[in-house]
């Protein structure tokens, strides 16, 4: 049951990147920093399971994901606003949370090797603050990415509480350890299939793969 979980997340999210980079290089519908984003969380997974398989410790890559999600994230919301005070308080906000980030690892290296619990709370925070502002102007406009943005909030926001558990799973049993992780796979397969179901609605009609 764990492995159909995990590796049904991961199949969906390659064919999520797969959907919407041909309708972003065949169609040029797609955002290329949503593509981006897809293609860079792919590598992130593939690379954490390869040196899970490998014996390797791998919180480092995870430290690197939520900053690179952050980042691309970040930028996808920002290419979506119209409004010049939002587009730049998305990237204030990101250039603060980089230097914040900064700071902290230069005072203390060893949080880049653990679960950085200021990092996953700042960084996934951030990008659900910036999809609440897409929210806000939907409701004037049109709905780009509606359905992304409602599984990218309902992620991270129950996962950021996962791994907040996980960092205090040391101290815990290996059965809440093992729930733990299975939650998180669920919530990763649910959050691609949010993504799948946002292609078939807003770009399947307008793309044909024959």
């Amino acid at each position: 049951m764990d492995d159909f979980l995990i590796y049904s997340g991961y199949l969906i999210l390659l064919l999520n990147l797969i959907l919407y980079s041909y309708s972003f290089f065949r169609k040029g519908e797609a955002n290329v920093f949503f593509v981006s984003y897809l293609a860079f969380a792919f590598v992130m997974q593939f690379s954490m399971e390869l040196m899970y398989h490998l014996r390797m410790n791998n919180l480092f890559v995870v430290n690197i994901f939520f900053i690179g999600q952050m980042i691309l994230l970040g930028l996808f919301y920002n290419s979506l606003l119209e409004i010049k005070s939002q587009k730049i308080f998305v990237k204030t906000s990101l250039a603060i949370a980089l230097l914040v980030l900064v700071i902290q690892f230069v005072m203390d290296s060893s949080e880049f090797l653990k679960f950085n619990l200021f990092e996953i709370t700042l960084t996934s925070l951030l990008i659900v603050v910036f999809a609440l502002i897409h929210f806000y102007n939907m409701l004037t406009e049109s709905k780009k990415f509606y359905y992304v943005s409602i599984g990218l909030v309902f992620y991270l926001l129950a996962s950021t509480v996962l791994f907040l558990i996980g960092n205090l799973s040391s101290g815990l049993s290996n059965e809440v350890k093992y729930l733990t992780w299975m939650l998180n796979a669920f919530l990763i397969l649910i959050y691609q299939l949010f993504i799948l179901y946002e292609w078939i609605k807003s770009f399947s009609k307008r793309t044909s793969l024959i």
